[in-house]
Protein backbone atom coordinates (compact mmCIF):
# COMPACT_ATOMS: atom_id res chain seq x y z
CA UNK A 1 0.00 0.00 0.00
CA UNK A 2 1.17 3.55 -1.01
CA UNK A 3 0.28 6.54 0.80
CA UNK A 4 0.81 10.01 0.41
CA UNK A 5 3.01 12.15 2.77
CA UNK A 6 0.21 14.03 3.49
CA UNK A 7 -1.51 10.96 4.87
CA UNK A 8 1.05 9.79 6.89
CA UNK A 9 1.59 13.10 8.65
CA UNK A 10 -1.90 12.46 9.35
CA UNK A 11 -1.23 9.86 10.69
CA UNK A 12 1.71 11.20 12.77
CA UNK A 13 -0.52 14.01 13.99
CA UNK A 14 -2.96 11.72 15.51
CA UNK A 15 -0.41 9.48 16.85
CA UNK A 16 0.96 12.29 18.69
CA UNK A 17 -2.49 13.53 20.09
CA UNK A 18 -2.99 10.08 21.38
CA UNK A 19 0.06 9.96 23.50
CA UNK A 20 -0.51 13.07 25.63
CA UNK A 21 -3.06 13.74 28.27
CA UNK A 22 -6.50 13.46 27.49
CA UNK A 23 -8.51 16.90 27.34
CA UNK A 24 -4.81 18.68 27.49
CA UNK A 25 -5.40 20.78 23.93
CA UNK A 26 -1.53 20.64 21.89
CA UNK A 27 -0.21 23.45 20.48
CA UNK A 28 0.63 22.81 16.18
CA UNK A 29 4.24 24.17 16.76
CA UNK A 30 4.85 21.33 19.44
CA UNK A 31 3.22 18.34 17.24
CA UNK A 32 5.19 20.12 14.24
CA UNK A 33 8.58 20.00 16.08
CA UNK A 34 8.04 16.71 17.82
CA UNK A 35 7.02 14.35 14.84
CA UNK A 36 9.30 16.92 12.46
CA UNK A 37 6.28 18.19 10.27
CA UNK A 38 6.24 21.45 8.32
CA UNK A 39 4.19 23.52 10.22
CA UNK A 40 2.47 25.24 7.63
CA UNK A 41 1.64 21.74 6.26
CA UNK A 42 0.71 20.66 9.28
CA UNK A 43 -2.05 23.47 9.51
CA UNK A 44 -3.52 22.43 6.69
CA UNK A 45 -3.38 18.59 7.57
CA UNK A 46 -5.26 19.70 11.31
CA UNK A 47 -7.86 21.62 9.65
CA UNK A 48 -8.82 18.85 7.52
CA UNK A 49 -8.49 16.09 10.09
CA UNK A 50 -10.41 18.61 12.21
CA UNK A 51 -13.83 18.63 9.27
CA UNK A 52 -13.75 14.54 9.29
CA UNK A 53 -14.24 14.77 12.95
CA UNK A 54 -10.62 13.55 14.31
CA UNK A 55 -9.92 15.80 16.28
CA UNK A 56 -10.94 19.26 17.57
CA UNK A 57 -9.41 22.59 18.62
CA UNK A 58 -9.77 25.14 21.20
CA UNK A 59 -8.74 28.32 20.80
CA UNK A 60 -6.87 31.24 23.01
CA UNK A 61 -3.22 31.46 24.64
CA UNK A 62 -3.81 27.95 26.19
CA UNK A 63 -5.66 26.35 23.11
CA UNK A 64 -4.51 23.97 20.31
CA UNK A 65 -5.77 20.57 18.96
CA UNK A 66 -7.26 17.79 20.59
CA UNK A 67 -8.34 13.79 19.77
CA UNK A 68 -12.33 14.64 18.81
CA UNK A 69 -12.61 10.72 20.05
CA UNK A 70 -10.46 8.67 22.13
CA UNK A 71 -7.73 6.95 20.68
CA UNK A 72 -9.23 3.30 20.51
CA UNK A 73 -12.55 4.22 18.44
CA UNK A 74 -10.15 5.99 15.52
CA UNK A 75 -8.72 3.18 13.24
CA UNK A 76 -5.88 3.99 10.72
CA UNK A 77 -7.61 2.87 7.92
CA UNK A 78 -10.53 5.22 8.43
CA UNK A 79 -7.64 7.88 8.89
CA UNK A 80 -6.17 6.70 5.33
CA UNK A 81 -9.39 6.64 3.87
CA UNK A 82 -10.23 9.88 4.78
CA UNK A 83 -7.31 11.50 3.48
CA UNK A 84 -6.75 9.85 0.62
CA UNK A 85 -9.87 9.20 -0.06
CA UNK A 86 -11.71 5.37 -0.02
CA UNK A 87 -9.71 4.75 -3.79
CA UNK A 88 -6.44 4.92 -2.27
CA UNK A 89 -6.81 2.55 0.74
CA UNK A 90 -8.17 -0.24 -1.25
CA UNK A 91 -4.83 -0.92 -2.87
CA UNK A 92 -2.60 -0.53 -5.94
CA UNK A 93 -4.32 0.71 -9.09
CA UNK A 94 -4.66 -3.11 -11.36
CA UNK A 95 -5.30 -3.58 -14.94
CA UNK A 96 -8.38 -4.04 -16.15
CA UNK A 97 -7.87 -7.18 -17.69
CA UNK A 98 -7.65 -10.65 -15.67
CA UNK A 99 -4.31 -11.97 -14.94
CA UNK A 100 -2.73 -14.55 -13.05
CA UNK A 101 -2.11 -12.42 -10.12
CA UNK A 102 -5.42 -10.83 -10.18
CA UNK A 103 -6.66 -12.60 -7.15
CA UNK A 104 -3.62 -12.92 -5.37
CA UNK A 105 -3.51 -8.74 -5.53
CA UNK A 106 -7.02 -8.55 -3.96
CA UNK A 107 -6.08 -10.92 -1.29
CA UNK A 108 -2.94 -8.48 -0.30
CA UNK A 109 -5.01 -5.82 -0.57
CA UNK A 110 -8.20 -7.59 1.58
CA UNK A 111 -5.17 -8.34 4.20
CA UNK A 112 -4.06 -4.83 4.13
CA UNK A 113 -7.06 -3.55 4.38
CA UNK A 114 -8.04 -5.85 7.48
CA UNK A 115 -4.70 -4.96 9.17
CA UNK A 116 -5.46 -1.12 9.43
CA UNK A 117 -9.36 -1.43 9.71
CA UNK A 118 -8.87 -3.34 13.11
CA UNK A 119 -5.77 -1.29 14.47
CA UNK A 120 -6.85 1.69 16.12
CA UNK A 121 -4.58 4.68 17.62
CA UNK A 122 -4.29 3.16 20.95
CA UNK A 123 -3.23 -0.53 19.84
CA UNK A 124 -0.25 1.94 18.29
CA UNK A 125 0.50 3.55 21.37
CA UNK A 126 0.62 0.65 23.58
CA UNK A 127 2.40 -1.37 20.92
CA UNK A 128 4.85 1.47 20.64
CA UNK A 129 5.24 2.29 24.76
CA UNK A 130 6.06 -1.19 25.15
CA UNK A 131 8.83 -1.43 22.49
CA UNK A 132 10.39 1.38 23.99
CA UNK A 133 10.20 0.40 27.88
CA UNK A 134 11.90 -2.83 26.50
CA UNK A 135 15.18 -1.34 25.61
CA UNK A 136 15.70 1.14 28.73
CA UNK A 137 19.35 1.26 29.85
CA UNK A 138 20.52 0.56 33.54
CA UNK A 139 23.44 2.32 34.63
CA UNK A 140 23.48 1.15 38.17
CA UNK A 141 25.99 -0.67 39.65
Amino acid sequence: MNISVKAEYALQAIFDLAAQPPGEPVKIADIAHREKIPQKFLELILAGLKQGGFVESRRGAEGGYLLARAADSITIGEVVRFVEGPHQAKGRARRKTETPFSDMWERVDRAVSDVIDRTTFADLLRTWNEKQNKFVLNWEI
